[in-house]
């Protein structure tokens, strides 16, 4: 099957818009008058542009973020689509790839966002996988199985790659088995990058390419731009048709990322991922902090620390409303934690480290640990 056919039928029956349209003939149409968009001829004050001139005519952050896949990410057969932070970039695909009767696929402890994206888009087969309940690494066996046996075929296969709320990296030939397993079932993988820069010890991060990988990127957590909205889409130039979809998806819901918010990005890249890796460095003593303060639970109990800024604990058997320890946390012991439940696996928490500088994180890790050894020893007390 064609990647054209895999496409969903919502947006190949929806035309391309009229704006599109104008934009390509006005390439063929010479000295064409402007009278068919809607916009004003005139641009924003002087007092404003003066203050971003400089910045506004640089090189364009699609080449730079091209560039940046071929030299960095070894994706030498990827286009881009910049979006407005990669939480849309993923809504997006979800719009251009699935329709509401497909079947989906994530893997538990997942990322809420991307599960949010299918429900409120109307897929409600949502199939949630296993993972290594040692590892937390997706179960590539039961993916195959599924992929195989599920009729008709699941659309969409998502991973988040090092994991969110995991924290664990993916071996390269793990990943390569994923995608395998999806190419050869017909599936699209979807695989969001967000955190390819934070990886500790001897962890790597690495990418995959494929007609059928769509690979998410962001600027958000690596380059400090929260707020700022800029991620972008890494698909194959050889997916037939998807670039027309995704343009009729981009707008109808952001068009583009703001020009500034693209143009601090540029700036971003080209201050690089050496200076990124200097600032996840300083994260270690943050990990290294409130994984003693989890010590009391066991070493069973706390995962990941490989990727990303997480460690995800299993609580007491006692405790599988995660969300009523999470609220007492906040009460009694003033630290804010993420219930495993929003993630599709009850029972646990989510622990992020990397909000905090190292002397705030110290004062957090004295208040967990006093948490975690309350809760063991004498329940969720309240006076």
């Amino acid at each position: 099957m064609g990647s054209f056919g895999r496409l969903a039928n919502r947006a190949l029956d929806t035309d391309v818009p009229v704006m599109v349209k104008l934009a390509e003939l006005n390439k063929s149409a010479k000295d064409a008058m402007p009278l068919g968009q809607g916009a004003v001829y005139w641009q924003p004050p002087e007092q404003a542009l003066e203050k971003v001139k400089q910045i506004a005519r640089r090189s364009q952050p699609v080449v730079m973020a091209l560039m940046k896949l071929r030299q960095e990410n070894k994706l030498s057969k990827s286009s881009v689509m910049v979006t407005a932070g990669s939480n849309q970039g993923f809504l997006n695909l979800v719009l251009a790839l699935c329709d509401v009767v497909d079947s989906v696929v994530l893997f538990a402890p997942y990322f809420f966002n991307a599960y949010m994206s299918f429900k409120m888009t109307g897929i409600n087969n949502i199939l949630v996988g296993p993972s290594d309940p040692m590892t937390l690494l997706p179960d590539a066996d039961w993916l195959e199985k599924t992929l195989s046996e599920t009729k008709p075929v699941p659309k969409l296969v998502s991973i988040v790659n090092p994991g969110n709320p995991s924290g664990t990296c993916i071996p390269e030939p793990l990943l390569k088995r994923i995608s395998e397993i999806c190419r050869r079932a017909g599936s699209w993988l979807v695989i969001d990058n967000a955190y390819e820069y934070f990886v500790y010890d001897d962890f790597q991060h690495s990418c995959v390419e494929g007609n059928h990988v769509i690979n998410l990127f962001s600027f958000s957590k690596a380059y400090g731009m929260m707020g700022w909205r800029v991620g972008y889409i890494a698909y194959s130039s050889g997916a037939e048709g998807l670039r027309t979809q995704l343009l009729k998806v981009q707008d109808n819901v952001a068009i583009c990322t703001s020009m500034i918010s693209q143009h601090m990005a540029l700036n971003c890249l080209e201050a690089g991922r050496e200076w990124v890796r200097s600032q996840v460095k300083s994260l270690a003593r943050n990990k290294e902090l409130l994984g003693e303060a989890l010590s009391p639970l066991g070493d069973k109990a706390v995962k990941g620390g490989q990727g990303a800024i997480y460690l995800w604990a299993n609580l007491p058997d006692k405790y599988p409303n995660d969300f009523e320890v999470v609220c007492w946390f906040a009460r009694r012991h003033g630290v804010l934690l993420l219930p495993g439940s929003a993630c599709g696996t009850s029972g646990c928490i989510r622990i992020t480290y990397g909000m905090l500088t190292e002397s705030e994180c110290n004062v957090a890790a004295k208040r967990l640990k006093r948490g975690v050894e309350e809760l063991i020893r004498d329940g969720m007390v309240e006076n």
